[in-house]
């Protein structure tokens, strides 16, 4: 099943899944905020984001957003999860009915708590909702490496045509109903990176390492189970798989970043870290829901400089004691 996609967003995930959706056999237009990025394109390169490597000819891309949606039997929103909600208020009038809107960010809206579907369908109610989500690096995807990732939508018979229309032999695409599981899987791993990354950066060893992540995992879950995400989710690629790509790897943003800030360098002008205002919000959830979860929180406030790494690491450290499963 071959179809026009529209591409909104010409970063390196936006470039690569571009190439991805070519490679898969689909006609495809891309949407780029900038005229520079437009022409690179065209010369397939784009040197701002993914330097050094070839971008797939035939690629149609444009500024003009109505170009690039005319005629599109599925539109992929590659916008941070902070400017979704201005993104989709300019296009959602030219997002043709009922067309799937497949979101490829991965956040919570920071000043309302909502889940980035829950935006998607403020401005586009007639048209279904779904998450592309995994543990996937925009540079392995572009060159052609193997990559797996999990397309979800509450129709979970139209999450497996898109995952049908998406694959190659190099990537595969699963399916899911559990829209909120990948949604929150995808959103909570960029705090526990962060978090991953300034244990590495502050020097505490990998043994400190391996117990944020696995300690953060088990945040993840209390978190998702309370959204009412299926467990199995949780445990797949857009929950553990994403999470120890992204704790594990300075090719994660993310991670950069709390690497970055354990080591005490300075944080202007780094690349978006879609974590940095994930975590805020996420302990303020927790908090009203009475969920526990001590790392997000420290993530947040080291954030939002009220307490140091050490600090949080000390706190931490000196929680009651209890049963691991608890």
């Amino acid at each position: 099943m071959s179809m026009r996609v529209a591409v909104l967003g010409g970063g390196a995930w936006g470039t690569a899944l571009a190439m991805q959706m070519r490679r898969a056999g689909n006609a495809v237009a891309l949407w780029a905020r900038d005229e520079a990025t437009v022409e690179a394109i065209r010369r397939r390169e784009n040197p701002a984001y993914l330097p050094g490597i070839e971008v797939d000819a035939g690629i149609e891309a444009s500024t003009d957003w109505a170009a690039t949606l005319d005629g599109a039997g599925c539109v992929l929103a590659v916008i941070p999860a902070q400017s979704l909600r201005g993104a989709l208020a300019k296009v959602a009038g030219s997002v043709p009915a009922d067309v799937p809107m497949v979101l490829c960010a991965k956040g919570i809206e920071h000043d309302s708590g909502l889940l980035l579907s829950q935006v998607a369908a403020e401005f586009l109610p007639n048209n279904p909702v779904a998450a592309l989500s995994g543990p996937s690096f925009a540079a392995d995807l572009a060159n052609g490496l193997p990559t797996a990732v999990v397309i979800a939508a509450r129709e979970e018979p139209m999450a497996v045509r898109l995952a049908q229309a998406f694959s190659t032999e190099r990537f595969r695409c699963y399916s899911t109903g559990d829209l909120v599981g990948v949604e929150i899987g995808g959103a909570l791993k960029n705090v526990f990176a962060i978090a991953a990354g300034a244990v590495t950066g502050a020097g505490l060893g990998a043994s400190a390492q391996a117990a944020m992540v696995t300690r953060g995992f088990v945040e993840l879950r209390r978190i998702a189970q309370a959204f009412g995400a299926e467990p199995e989710t949780v445990m797949g690629l857009s929950g553990l798989g994403d999470l120890l790509l992204t704790c594990s790897s300075a090719q994660s943003r993310n991670f950069a970043y709390g690497l970055a800030l354990g080591r005490g360098e300075s944080l202007a002008g780094r690349p978006l870290a879609e974590g940095v205002a994930t975590a805020g919000i996420a302990a303020t959830i927790a908090g009203r829901r009475g969920i526990e979860a001590p790392i997000i929180s420290a993530v947040a406030a080291i954030l939002a400089g009220s307490i140091t790494i050490n600090e949080a690491v000390s706190a931490l450290m000196t929680r009651p004691l209890r049963a691991e499963a608890g």
